[in-house]
């Protein structure tokens, strides 16, 4: 799994968001985000730690990674 720390992310919409941001170029992404921790993890066969870092950016967040 990777995991980052995304402090900006701060309400279900922020998750839906993020969510939506992985599923949209893996569809098979499994994403685990853990809000009060800031916390968002995903297992993707596709995605590597910099292409998932880069669409968190996209969808308006800033990750550091874990």
């Amino acid at each position: 799994m990777i995991s980052f720390r995304v402090k900006d992310m701060s309400c279900g919409h922020c998750v839906a968001t993020i969510t939506k941001a992985v599923q949209g170029a893996d569809p098979l992404a499994k994403v685990q985000i853990d809000l009060p921790q800031h916390q968002v993890g995903v297992e993707s066969g596709l995605l590597d730690q910099a292409k998932l870092a880069q669409l968190i950016k996209e969808a308006g967040y800033t990750p550091s990674a874990l």
